[in-house]
């Protein structure tokens, strides 16, 4: 019998660690020998059809999806086609998109014989067992003798009947085997880990709050498992535990083993309480090589009252002032996260969370929108928020009686832009100088939106080097006319943020001529015992090598120092941009200031 475990990603770079945590469980502990279990990944980008084939050519006598908000769509249309083509294998699905209303789910759905509620390692061994005592898979009527004795399913009787069984027992995470022995088969993919199940709060817009059984892995086996991933270098290892931080012994454990037995290459993602944070715990995570460590931080809003409303319980001057000293170290990238649309939060009142949030100063700056989950408070509460959402998935939030669509309008127009703008990291000294001349950020990022739908922006398609000049077009208009002496300054700017980031092959019109000055940046490079002087590791090289693998610019401001700018200290200043050498936290290239 072969079992297929089907994961339909959003991502190709993605992995499904669900369905290999099912595996894995099942070979350790089902008793059926005849039975092969086979994963199948795919992503959303797929076409439909083409993901259809591919399982029709594997012959699977059983089917099992990964169901989440971002694939139940294209899950429901490819499980409907197998049925047409392969009507005698049964199919079930799982994941927390049909782990609520499982009969509706069920009801609406015909195509699916069953459904694994919540998580589901020793529910789908148990029905692995079931279906290994019975001769023909496809008929349901011998099955159900079986099915009576496992836990956690809901499943379509011989007769049409929804029967329901009784909830699985909580499973201990230790008991589930490492699933990535064969590593290479997440090559040029994230790693998802889990080293905790369940989270300790309540947030009434998250699933997550509905398991309150806090489970935590076996610290030795954690360790071990790490220690495989550090040894097989893999880039990226996301932890999936809802607030990594809320065990601190747990937490400073792992923190502390991945410092000592870094291997300059992995990076591991944490999702934490920012105000959770210990003395010893900062203190710890400032001592981590830069880029070693990353740090999701959900703050959702800076409105008290809508706060307290869903169920936060987050002391804001505490997450303040712990964002700030990682934030002090330069080795940490911060990701910090509102969500637009939330109960008591009016457009005035994101307005300002966006605000308070920008001048922490993180990395990046997700703005959210709520998404109305099934078996959520939030969505026991909609119909008294006045919440209207979308019906399919993802159930995204189109007005609330504090929100009106018109306003989540600008809101998503100002979410694109911040996204292009901030949070990939290109203009982050222009938008330095930018803001200076702003009441408040959020309101640069209105205006910039507005000005990108005036010229209807937001409906093409853009390159990276157009961001730059539609940039420069909006400061020659915004918030008002420029003098001469002004627009250089942000030219030269712009040119430095971009330097910063590419050794351009092709110098783009607004960079400027660089005539003036081609003298000097020759002179520069033959005299090469001097530039090695600056250029450290590149003894070997050769002065036509070393002008391939740097670049010199000349500057008439002192771009690098923003406070100097600000007093308009026009001259010459040499940059040298060693791109041999980029900053493993910012992934800039190392800037020199020749004298």
């Amino acid at each position: 019998m072969k079992i297929l475990l089907i994961a339909v990603n959003a991502k190709y770079i993605h992995s499904n660690l669900a369905v290999y945590c099912l595996k894995a469980f099942a070979e350790k502990n089902n008793q059926t020998k005849a039975q092969i279990i086979e994963i199948a990944e795919y992503s959303i980008n797929q076409q439909p059809r083409e993901i259809l084939m591919d399982i029709y050519k594997r012959k699977p006598d059983f089917l099992a999806f990964s169901c989440y908000i971002w694939n139940i769509e294209m899950i429901r249309e490819i499980s409907n086609n197998l049925k047409k083509i392969l009507p005698q294998v049964p199919i079930w699905a799982g994941g927390p998109e049909v782990s609520y209303d499982t009969k509706e789910f069920l009801n609406n759905n015909k195509q699916f014989t069953g459904i694994i509620k919540g998580e589901g390692e020793l529910s789908f061994a148990s029905l692995l067992s079931a279906y290994g005592q019975i001769k023909d898979v496809s008929e349901i009527k011998a099955a159900e003798e079986f099915f009576k004795k496992v836990k956690g399913i809901c499943y379509r009787s011989s007769e049409g009947k929804i029967i329901e069984n009784e909830e699985q027992v909580t499973l201990n995470l230790s008991l589930v085997p490492f699933p990535y022995e064969d590593i290479n088969l997440f090559h040029n993919k994230i790693i998802y880990y889990e080293s905790s199940r369940g989270c300790p709060f309540s947030c009434s817009y998250c699933l997550s709050s509905v398991d309150k059984r806090v489970r935590f892995r076996n610290l030795d086996m954690v360790k071990e498992e790490l220690m495989f991933f550090l040894k097989h270098k893999v880039p990226q290892v996301k932890f999936v535990d809802r607030t990594f931080n809320c065990h601190h012994e747990h937490a400073l454990a792992i923190w502390s083993f991945i410092r000592d037995n870094d291997n300059g290459i992995t990076n591991f993602h944490f999702e934490i309480s920012a105000d959770l944070l210990t003395g010893e715990e900062l203190e710890l995570l400032q001592s981590l090589r830069p880029g070693l460590a990353q740090l999701e931080i959900g703050v959702q809003s800076t409105n008290v009252r809508t706060i307290e409303e869903i169920d936060r319980r987050t002391d804001l001057v505490k997450l303040k002032r712990n964002v700030r000293e990682i934030g002090k170290g330069n080795n940490i990238h911060e990701h910090l996260d509102l969500i637009a649309g939330l109960p008591f939060e009016d457009y005035t009142s994101f307005r300002q969370s966006f605000n308070e949030i920008y001048e922490l100063r993180p990395n990046q700056l997700q703005l959210g929108f709520l998404k109305v989950l099934k078996g959520s408070k939030m969505h026991i509460k909609a119909e008294e928020y006045g919440i209207r959402y979308q019906h399919k998935p993802p159930y995204e939030i189109l007005f609330s009686k504090w929100m009106p669509f018109s306003d989540m309008i600008k809101l998503k127009e100002v979410e694109e832009i911040v996204e292009v703008y901030y949070n990939s990291g290109q203009f982050v000294n222009t938008l330095a100088l930018l803001a200076s001349e702003y009441e408040a950020p959020f309101l640069m990022y209105e205006r910039l939106a507005a000005f990108y739908s005036g010229k209807e922006y937001f409906t093409r398609k853009h390159t990276r080097i157009d961001r730059y000049y539609i940039l420069l077009e909006f400061i020659k208009e915004e918030p008002s006319e420029k003098p001469a002496d002004k627009m250089e300054l942000y030219r030269q700017m712009l040119v430095y943020d971009l330097y910063l980031r590419e050794n351009l092959k092709s110098r783009p019109d607004f960079a400027g001529d660089l005539t003036e000055f081609k003298n000097l940046v020759r002179e520069f490079y033959k005299k090469e015992e001097e530039a090695h002087i600056y250029l450290k590791g590149y003894e070997k090289y050769s002065a036509k090598q070393m002008m391939k693998m740097t670049h010199l610019e000349i500057f008439r401001f002192p771009v690098y120092d923003l406070k100097a700018c600000f007093q308009g200290k026009a001259g010459r200043y040499p940059v040298l941009f060693d791109y041999g050498a980029r900053n493993a936290y910012t992934h800039d290239a190392g800037v020199i200031v020749p004298k």
